[in-house]
């Protein structure tokens, strides 16, 4: 997939104002619209600088975008970091799209296809009273904090535009607590740090969803973690007691039962992430071989090579 640098799709700098990039998009889409175009491929470039308008007319759209393309030229083979976008505040349920049209590949594996989502008004004896906006935020956290429960200093990136219409980004750091026991995906809601309401209206919420931070050890899925355990040939095929370490901390006994191979997955019940009804421990063995590396090492292995008629490839019929 290649990355899309949508200020040289539109024609401006990174430093366009909000006004600069509107003029921008209507020049750009009477010169390619395809009812009255001349250009041979007015369709494409029409719904490429539809798409480019999209973003960078979107404040929040725009920051994220501005912060992930510093490093990315126009064609360079694109992936999107993992949590690319955590720590942005934005007003929708996700960095989803507000357009119905069909945008490229990199537009969806950045934004998604469905909208923001907007505050609620209503009216009042006293005028137009509205609902601040629910603003909305994905944040890393350490997956030990769902073992024991924590309190967070996190930090969110806001976008706002300025009196000359150009996007900023400004920081606020909120003191979070993280509930023992939550899951990658579930929402911490934390009301009143939403959007002011207007006409007196009520301020909306700031949910928090949650993600864990990538571990050197553990993975996770849904309630349950996974680990892999390296293991001895000897280990593997005879059987032994290893020491594991577990999510929360502490060091379990492990029975390997004789001949665990590759990808068996031995269960340690109740370590996964907590709860009234807590996930497990999955640890998935990985044998690996000592290096012949010693003249007694390469003896043992032709040794091995001699006494075991063992041909691991039999099931290919080859």
């Amino acid at each position: 997939m290649e990355f899309k640098d949508y200020y040289k799709v539109m024609g401006v700098e990174r430093d366009a104002s909000e006004d600069d990039i509107k003029r921008a998009y209507r020049r750009l889409a009477r010169k390619y619209h395809p009812d009255v175009s001349k250009e041979t491929d007015a369709e494409t470039r029409f719904k490429e600088v539809g798409e480019a308008y999209a973003v960078l007319r979107d404040p929040e759209k725009r920051a994220a975008y501005d912060q992930l393309g510093q490093n990315w030229k126009q064609g360079q083979d694109f992936r999107p970091p993992p949590d690319w976008d955590a720590g942005f505040e934005h007003s929708g349920g996700g960095f989803e799209g507000a357009e119905s049209q069909a945008f490229s590949d990199f537009f969806e594996s950045l934004f998604g296809r469905e909208g923001f989502r907007a505050g609620t008004a209503r009216g009042t004896r006293g005028g137009f009273q509205a609902r601040g906006e629910d603003h909305h935020a994905k944040v890393l956290i350490d997956l030990a904090d769902t073992y024991t429960g924590a309190t967070r200093n996190i930090t969110l990136n806001t976008p706002t535009v300025d009196r000359e219409g150009h996007v900023t980004t400004t920081q606020r750091s909120l003191n979070v607590k993280i509930p023992k026991g939550i899951r990658q995906g579930q929402r911490i809601r934390l009301a009143g740090q939403g959007a002011p309401g207007i006409g007196g209206g009520p301020t909306g919420d700031l949910y928090l969803e949650i993600e864990f931070r990538p571990h050197k050890l553990f993975r996770v899925d849904g309630q349950d973690v996974y680990m892999d355990l390296p293991l001895t040939p000897w280990e593997a095929a005879l059987g032994a007691k290893v020491k594991v370490p577990t999510p929360g901390g502490t060091v379990v006994d492990l029975t390997v039962p004789k001949g665990s191979g590759n990808g068996r997955q031995l269960r340690v019940k109740g370590h996964g992430i907590p709860g009234s009804a807590p996930g497990d421990l999955y640890v998935v063995p990985q044998v690996t071989l000592p290096p012949a590396d010693s003249a007694k090492a390469r003896a043992l292995f032709e040794k091995m090579a001699e006494d075991l008629p063992y041909n691991p490839r039999g099931k290919l019929g080859v």
